[in-house]
């Protein structure tokens, strides 16, 4: 279990494009319930999934990550247009009130694709993770993906919630155009090397 837990924080703690809108939806205080859980789920089910050996199908069906890559690419980089767009435009937490909130239902299709529409998703916790808890036997890689799900578990809820001490900082117009200008290089950056 300890070596699933260190295994999973060491795949899921690196900033991302599903990291970045964890903790812009936490900065927000905008669904951060929904996006835990919806990214926590994704999260283990895709553990279950490579444990469970569906990384052999996705290795035998490239088509498959073919098509994810060029559907995650046009995502990240419209995404990441977004982000250039409120950067050069700059707002302050202020501003973020319940009338500029996203719907519950757009925050659950955003964070579905930040997840399901990311290749390294299906590289890093179907097949690294799942190999590795292969490595510990039929009933230790169990307790190997029980590790790695508390892992993304936490994860998530910690970035989530912790982001609102962040808030204060967030008031000012300038930190938002500096994260959102993070955010943008990020997923241009993510978008280009999905492609290239």
């Amino acid at each position: 279990m300890l070596s699933g837990l260190a295994s999973g924080l060491s795949l899921i703690v690196a900033i991302g494009a599903q990291n970045a809108f964890v903790l812009r939806q936490g900065i927000q205080r905008s669904h951060v319930a929904l996006v835990i859980a919806v990214c926590a789920v994704s999260d283990l089910v895709l553990i279950l999934l490579g444990v469970a050996g569906i990384g052999v199908v996705i290795e035998r069906a490239p088509g498959v990550l073919e098509v994810v890559r060029w559907a995650g690419a046009a995502f990240l980089a419209g995404y990441g247009a977004l982000a250039a767009w409120r950067a050069f435009r700059g707002q302050a937490l202020g501003q973020l009130g319940p009338a500029r909130a996203a719907s519950w239902m757009a925050v659950l299709g955003t964070g579905l694709a930040f997840t399901w529409l990311n290749p390294h998703v299906y590289l890093d916790t179907v097949l690294l993770l799942g190999s590795l808890a292969s490595t510990h036997g039929p009933d230790g890689r169990w307790w190997f993906a029980a590790g790695a799900g508390m892992a993304s578990i936490a994860w998530f809820t910690a970035l989530g919630l912790g982001a609102r001490f962040l808030a204060p900082v967030f008031r000012r117009r300038s930190a938002w155009r500096i994260l959102d200008a993070v955010i943008a290089a990020v997923m241009m950056t993510m978008a280009v090397l999905l492609v290239s």
